[in-house]
């Protein structure tokens, strides 16, 4: 493990020796190619003396305006797919037919290529990423393959914790975790794979051990204009897969076909709750599940391996969690672990942050739950197993919205299901980001059954009144759910980020209405 912390530390480099990885058309300015490299990064703001800068182009701002920027800062070489108008003399140049690719390359190489020296786990798909690679993350460690994990918005490494901006980091971010984990005697790493990291190449070059596939629903049609779009974005990962590497596919997902087909068919381990064969995928593993008994805390199932029968409990509620567990069980098998071992240990899973996480005291005679729920098909399956979990004559009271900024097709069907699944709807701000939050809450509105007249919803932007009032309307059996933000600790809006938390907000509600404290006017 020596050899491997070496290898892998972030250290100078040798200019010449990242050229040798990456792809150039030309150079220009400075004609020496030794110089010293002591960072990699595609932020101009994070540029230090000696830095190799990259000038991407982002979805909102091109790199390419900011190479002098970088260059006064201290960069002694550029890599850009255009040359600036004005030449420094004292940097080099260096032009590529693609920035992202070329900072992906770079990257790999600076940090040892210590991608390289994980098995590189990737979960992708619309809903249940993070629940499942923490899932994975959680197995993994329980039985003695020291894995970090990456994704929204986190990154845990044994028991530190490296907050993120983004699921999946630009690839400098990346390979830069891999570094640290490998420092940290990790063998593997588990991490999210968002749509948007595989279409703007910031997992370029990584070899995956094990591909993931959860669902296909909508979501993200701001950025890929079309289902078909999104689907094939989610297909390089499985491209990606190394030569010993496995996929793992809920084939309950009409989507999965496309991802098999990447894919031979002795490498696919396919998880079903609905049972049957699918005649394309004939050859695989087949992972499926059987619910014994299922309740407002736990499910137990007996999970069928290709050669085994386990019972096990499930301390996340839902149909779409036993799904999410036989995906991680799916993995564990193809690691090697035994199926006793694999169960045992998922079992000890009780809650992930912000993913059907059961809020405050279980003794008031109700319940809470936050769920990062903010599709309308994760919303959909969130409700429909709460509803199928409340005591005869309880109610659902849900307070949702939709984030500002990004897809608005999304918006009128989540009112639609909340207004049918759910017995009182409040409609609230989500994080509103540069939009008008009472525009949003009209669009929501517009998919309500049966519109205003029905009676059983209202809408208040304000996100804390909401969380106060559906608090406030519980009765005995009743089910709270606060949906949206799930793991977050903010709230966005125009343009600012302020702290905010719908775990506190439900706690501090809920001690007020056990103790009786006034209701407000």
């Amino acid at each position: 493990m020596a050899a491997l912390k070496e290898a892998s530390r972030p250290r100078e480099l040798p200019l010449d020796e990242l050229l040798k990885g990456i792809t150039c058309r030309a150079l220009a300015g400075s004609a020496d190619v030794g110089g010293i490299i002591r960072m990699v990064t595609s932020d101009s703001r994070e540029v230090v003396p000696g830095s190799l800068f990259v000038a991407v182009r982002g979805y909102c701002a091109d790199g390419h305006q900011f190479i002098d920027s970088a260059v006064r800062r201290g960069a002694v070489a550029v890599v850009c797919e255009e040359l600036p108008g004005v030449i420094i003399p004292d940097c080099l140049y260096i032009t590529v037919p693609d920035a992202r690719i070329a900072l992906a390359e770079a990257a790999r190489i600076f940090y040892g290529k210590a991608s390289e020296q994980l098995l590189v786990i990737g979960v992708t798909g619309t809903n249940g990423k993070t629940t499942t690679a923490k899932l994975i993350t959680a197995m993994l460690n329980a039985n003695g393959i020291a894995s970090g994990y990456i994704g929204t918005n986190l990154c845990t490494i044994g028991e530190r914790e490296i907050s993120l901006d983004r699921t999946t980091p630009e690839a400098h971010g990346l390979h830069s975790l891999f570094s640290e984990m490998l420092e940290a005697g990790c063998r593997a790493v588990v991490m999210e794979v968002s749509s948007h990291a595989l279409v703007l190449k910031r997992v370029y070059g990584i070899r995956f051990h094990a591909a993931v596939f959860t669902n296909l629903t909508m979501e993200h049609l701001d950025f890929h204009h079309s289902m078909h779009e999104y689907g094939s974005a989610k297909k390089l990962l499985f491209d990606a897969l190394g030569p010993e590497g496995f996929a793992v596919l809920n084939v309950d997902d009409p989507y999965a076909r496309e991802m098999a087909a990447l894919v031979e068919p002795e490498k696919i381990y396919a998880c079903s709750l609905e049972g049957g064969v699918s005649p394309s995928l004939r050859g695989s593993r087949y992972f499926t599940a059987d619910i014994l008994e299922s309740s407002i805390a736990c499910s137990a199932i007996a999970i069928h391996f290709p050669d085994a029968l386990v019972d096990m409990k499930v301390g996340l509620p839902g149909l779409f969690n036993v799904m999410n567990v036989l995906e991680a069980a799916a993995v564990g098998a193809g690691m090697g672990i035994l199926p006793e071992e694999i169960c045992r240990s998922l079992s000890e899973v009780a809650a992930v942050d912000g993913r059907m996480e059961r809020v405050g005291d279980s003794t008031v005679g109700w319940s809470a739950f936050v769920d990062y729920a903010h599709t309308p098909d994760a919303l959909f399956k969130v409700l429909d197993a709460l509803n199928g979990l409340k005591a005869e004559g309880s109610r659902i009271v849900v307070v949702f919205g939709c984030g500002g900024n990004r897809d608005k097709g999304k918006r009128p069907e989540m009112g639609r299901i909340a207004s049918e699944i759910a017995d009182e709807v409040i409609l609230t701000s989500d994080n509103p980001r540069d939009e008008e939050p009472e525009t949003i809450l009209d669009e929501i509105e517009g998919g309500i059954a049966g519109g205003i007249a029905s009676g059983h919803y209202r809408r208040i932007s304000d996100r804390s009144e909401a969380i106060r009032q559906g608090v406030s309307m519980l009765r005995p059996g009743d089910i709270l759910l606060v949906a949206g933000k799930g793991h977050e600790r903010y709230q966005e809006i125009a343009g600012k980020k302020y702290f905010f938390s719908d775990q506190e907000q439900i706690k501090k509600f809920m001690q007020q209405h056990c103790s009786g404290y006034p209701e407000r006017e």
